[in-house]
């Protein structure tokens, strides 16, 4: 059905016969010849399209589809006179794509393949593409580095260049130049936002030309355009609002739209002759990189900055965000799943902890309204801060009384207090110890000293909520103790950085030439002494690092770095060097810690540039201006890393990121590089080393982490050499009684090695089998055979599974000796029988359920499964309900199922027959439902624009979903979604980020629930909005929401 509006499309013959000029104005225009091969082949390209997409699918559709093509090309060949055309274009029946062209001899590189592999954009050369920001795709300034290695000219006009952008791709120009390709860049000194630091490395580049407008007053450039240019023809470009800053190419909300010559050719060659109409312009003059260039661009910019004057201001929002629903959640779900009443919640300094507590006191108050509370903090700001907070989101400008010095209160009802003055009262307050029903301690990582245990020891709220940027005291002391040994919910250090609650980071890891192979390891770090010894001993690497921060940052004298240190002697020993280098420092050891504000006042006044720290006293160190990090030594412990990193990435006005310089040494293999990378990269479900062969394209917004090539090489040697396999996790096994007196179980082993996860153990194999080879002992046929059931099972569905009821379920089967309990849901028994057997009974050679059951039923294999159903259910942590009006169904809202289990859940498979479930929807005639199946990223590729965007999140409760080819609004599968609601069909929605998760493990399904028709556009396929009954997920969020900024 045509709507009425305006078209620019071509009339078919079907069209042409529903166009009644008696009831509408139709509106239209000749074709013309000069554009009718345009038009034509535009239109043909949809045909073909959905023709080829029509193939069947099979092995062989590959195949089939080129020879169709082919088909099509031969049938041309008899209507044009052009036979040689149609020859040449034949496509090759093995199906490639030219990726590239190179001469063997003189080649460009020694390993051609992997060069080819490290300059070719990721997004490819042929597709448009629109960087925005999101939280799906690649970043813009991975995406540019790329280009800038692949290109042979490159063309860019933006209205400032910050030094912080450049040097984003300094490596990168300095290879493309070097190599004698051309680079031309116009820039403005328009505001005084540009560096001239950055102005005049472009203009020391070789074969490159810089032009400036000095004359901003009337011509104000706005324009940011990136053209590179190819010999090949494969041109690209970049055109948004993207200057060359470092917050616009990552953490800012631009949007930047690529462009290529395949694809929209007319749009390159515009922007190629604009930019050379820009260049010939007398407005543009040239910067040469001389004296009196340097001397009219300074004052050109200190008179751009003299009205120039910003605010930096950061307001709360009353409304939990999805990232601060997800940690809501997570601590209902301690209670009610886990039964756990005292949550520590780990957050990095600055991402709105206390917030997150206003938000869960607010839902406590709702079950008790006349609920008591109390606020522990060590200082009066925090206090009063937590206090504005909490009123703000309860709405009651009222709530809670403060007390510390004179402030005395009415009633201790609701109180803020501090840890000082509660103790100095505490012997005179006659309160029970069930008084409180709320209690949040602040900076809970205090809790070990006396001053804490008092208070702890006086009461037994039914909620004791801890809060703390560090989980882990350098006094060896657990805080996890006091809180049933788990952290219960966690703002990871990448997720505060996308929510823009720190600052983005550039970590570079520089290689000093040190080696750390023969410094001794004891209890998991180096000796002190030893790496104290070579650190104090090594001008020549004193130099490297005082080189690194000239090379790196914009001016050495306006920094305001902290830098870590081994040990005190260490530290003087640095703070000596830089000041004979001529660099302000001072030191901040145990041994001054009496002249800790001091020191930090003159490291935040700009007084002195680097202040030097000893890594086990940097806990008070609390200075947001901080913008560089020097860490001068390995920090073994990560969490004692990430907090080190926090000091830098305190949100501060006129601050735009936080330069981390890593001084890397030839590492121990006991060293791991690999959990680092991962938490400042943050969950991918990519293998870190993928991340690091790609330079990072993962990082949070508006991070970089650049590695040299030595060292990326020598960090990729210590992942391989760490990585566990099946002799190393052998020998563990073997050795386990050397560590414990514990039994040999799946749970013991992962508390004594908790670095290794469940995923590690069950990809070299069955844990009872792995027992078996360690230890040689002797076994039977059927424990043979049960070794296969219990690895398949677990492989392919156990570990893809997050069901709490269905966990639950398999763990009272174990109990029961898998004797089928009277009351057990019919189809979680049949889930079980598939989750092990993955055939139809009969096909299994069982005539019952129950046999099938039974079968399982090896002393060693339960005590292996419950372990293991333990060690699931444990890290569940988000809520699961029953789906409404669906009784016979047993899957749960927003779990986590393997397909197979989705399909016994609703019937469609049953003891006898297995259903089948290949596509990605599955009707259910005889119960009018429909299933849908998505995955959210379709291509084995990391990114593909032409997938990308099928199906996604686009509010909590609205999905769009593509439809497969075949579907049409007009009749068949596509009208039956249009009217499902008319004839009483129920569709349901389940949805999953990609196919394999980082394991290579086919990943499983989430049950976003029942879904309703709200609108659509387009046919065959048909892009359709549907409602869910029940918001999404909120651990789903960030990957569903591609266009999502939060």
């Amino acid at each position: 059905m045509l709507q009425v509006g305006i078209y620019e499309q071509l009339i078919t013959q079907l069209v042409s016969s529903r166009l009644d000029t008696n009831t509408f104005y139709v509106g239209d225009r000749a074709l013309e010849q000069a554009e009718a091969a345009l038009w034509l082949s535009r239109f043909l390209s949809r045909i073909f399209e959905y023709a080829l997409g029509s193939v069947p699918t099979g092995n062989d559709q590959l195949q089939n589809q080129i020879e169709l093509a082919n088909q099509l090309l031969m049938w041309l060949k008899d209507r044009i006179q052009d036979d040689d055309f149609i020859e040449e274009n034949l496509i090759h029946s093995q199906g490639k794509i030219l990726t590239a062209l190179y001469q063997l001899e003189n080649p460009v590189a020694a390993n051609l393949k992997q060069y080819v592999s490290d300059i070719f954009p990721l997004t490819g050369l042929s597709q448009s593409e629109l960087f925005c920001g999101s939280n799906a795709g690649i970043s813009l300034d991975t995406e540019l580095k790329r280009e800038i290695l692949s290109a042979d000219k490159i063309y860019w006009l933006v209205s400032f260049i910050k030094w912080a952008g450049i040097r984003i791709f300094r490596k990168e120009l300095e290879e493309f130049t070097h190599s004698g390709r051309q680079l031309k860049v116009i820039t403005t000194s328009y505001m005084g936002a540009t560096d001239a630091k950055a102005v005049e490395f472009i203009a020391s580049l070789p074969n490159t030309e810089l032009k400036l407008s000095y004359n901003t007053q009337r011509e104000r450039l706005h324009a940011k355009s990136y053209l590179f240019l190819r010999n090949t023809g494969f041109n690209t470009g970049y055109i948004g609002s993207s200057n060359l800053s470092h917050s616009a190419l990552t953490s800012g909300l631009e949007w930047n739209l690529k462009i290529t010559s395949q694809e929209i050719p007319h749009i390159i060659k515009k922007s190629l002759s604009t930019f050379e109409t820009y260049w010939q312009s007398n407005e543009f003059e040239p910067f040469d990189g001389n004296i009196e260039s340097k001397q009219k661009l300074k004052d050109a910019l200190q008179q751009a900055r003299g009205g120039a004057d910003s605010q930096i201001r950061h307001y709360f929002d009353l409304k939990p965000f999805p990232h601060q629903q997800e940690i809501l959640e997570q601590l209902t779900v301690e209670r009610t799943l886990h039964q756990r009443y005292r949550n520590l919640v780990v957050a990095a300094t600055g991402t709105g902890k206390t917030l997150i507590s206003a938000f869960d006191f607010a839902r406590f108050l709702k079950q008790k309204p006349d609920a008591t509370f109390l606020f522990i903090a060590h200082r009066e700001e925090i206090l009063k801060q937590a206090q504005s907070a909490y009123r703000g989101v309860l709405r009651n400008s009222s709530f809670g009384e403060f007390w510390a010095g004179s402030i005395i209160p009415d009633h201790y009802r609701q109180l803020f207090v501090t840890i000082q003055t509660l103790n100095n009262q505490l012997p005179s307050l006659q309160l029970t110890t069930n008084y409180y029903d709320y209690i949040v301690i602040d900076e809970v990582h205090h809790i070990a000293a006396q001053s804490y245990r008092g208070v702890l020891d006086s009461f037994s709220p039914t909620i004791l909520l801890g809060l703390t940027a560090t989980p882990e005291r350098h006094d060896g002391s657990d805080i996890l103790d006091d809180f049933c040994g788990v952290i219960a919910a966690e703002i990871r250090l990448p997720e505060a950085i996308n929510r823009r609650h720190l600052c983005p980071f550039q970590y570079f890891g520089i290689d000093d030439d040190t080696d750390l192979r023969n410094i001794s390891w004891h209890q998991g770090r180096y000796d002190i002494a030893q790496l104290t010894n070579l650190y104090t001993h090594n001008q020549q690497r004193v130099n490297k690092i005082v080189q690194s921060l000239q090379d790196i940052v914009t001016n050495i004298s306006g920094i305001r770095a902290l830098a870590f240190c081994v040990s005190r002697e260490h530290a003087e020993y640095m703070c000596k060097q830089f000041l004979l280098k001529g660099i302000r420092s001072d030191v901040l050891t145990s041994d001054n810690s009496n002249e800790r504000y001091v020191k930090q006042q003159m490291i935040r006044s700009g007084e002195i540039n680097v202040l030097f720290v000893v890594d086990i006293f940097n806990e008070g160190v609390d200075i947001p201006e901080v913008d560089t990090l020097l860490f001068l030594r390995p920090t073994e412990s990560l969490t004692i890393f990430l907090q080190q990193l926090g000091r830098g990435l305190r949100l501060a006005d006129d601050k735009e990121c936080c330069t981390v310089l890593d001084f890397v040494g030839n590492s121990r293999p006991e060293y791991d590089f690999s959990q680092k990378f991962r938490a400042l990269v943050g969950k991918t479900n990519r293998a870190i080393s993928d991340e690091i062969k790609q330079s990072f394209p993962h990082a949070p917004l508006g991070c970089r982490i650049e590695l040299s090539k030595r060292n990326q090489e020598m960090v990729l040697q210590n992942i391989r050499q760490a990585t566990l396999n099946l002799n190393r996790l052998l020998g563990l096994i073997r050795q386990f009684p050397q560590h414990t007196h514990l039994p040999l179980t799946l749970a013991n082993f992962l508390k004594i090695h908790p670095h290794i996860g469940l995923e590690d153990i069950y990809k070299r194999g069955c844990w009872t089998d792995l027992v078996d080879k360690a230890t040689h002992r002797e076994t039977t046929k059927q424990h043979q055979q049960l070794i296969r059931a219990f690895e398949r099972a677990i492989n392919t569905r156990l570990l893809g599974c997050d069901a709490a009821n269905y966990l639950r379920f398999l763990m009272r089967l174990c109990q029961q000796h898998f004797e089928v309990p009277v009351d057990a849901d019919p189809r979680m028994t049949l889930m079980c029988h598939y989750d092990f057997w993955q055939n139809a009974g009969p096909v299994a050679g069982f005539p019952s359920l129950a046999e099938s059951l039974k079968a399982l039923d090896l002393p060693v294999f339960r005590n292996e499964l419950s372990d293991l159903i333990t060690l699931l259910i444990n890290r569940i942590h988000h809520e699961q309900s029953a789906m409404p009006l669906m009784n016979a169904n047993p899957l749960q809202l927003h779990a986590r199922y393997a397909r197979e289990q989705i399909l016994v859940g609703f019937g469609a498979t049953t003891f006898e027959q297995r259903a089948p479930a290949r596509e990605g929807v599955l009707e259910l005639k005889d119960q009018n439902v429909e299933l849908l199946f998505v995955t959210l990223n379709k291509s084995e590729k990391q990114f593909s624009p032409s997938t990308m965007y099928h199906d996604y999140a686009i509010s909590e409760r609205l999905f769009h979903w593509q439809s497969q080819n075949s579907a049409r609004t007009d009749r068949g599968k596509g009208l039956s979604y249009i009217r499902h609601l008319e004839s009483g069909k129920r569709i349901f929605l389940f949805v999953r980020e990609q196919a394999k998760d980082e394991h290579n493990r086919t990943m499983g399904f989430v049950n976003f629930g029942e879904v309703e028709y709200v609108s659509h556009t387009g046919s065959q396929p048909m892009n359709i909005t549907w409602r869910l009954k029940q918001p999404m997920p909120s651990f789903m969020w960030k990957q569903a929401a591609k266009l999502a900024i939060d």
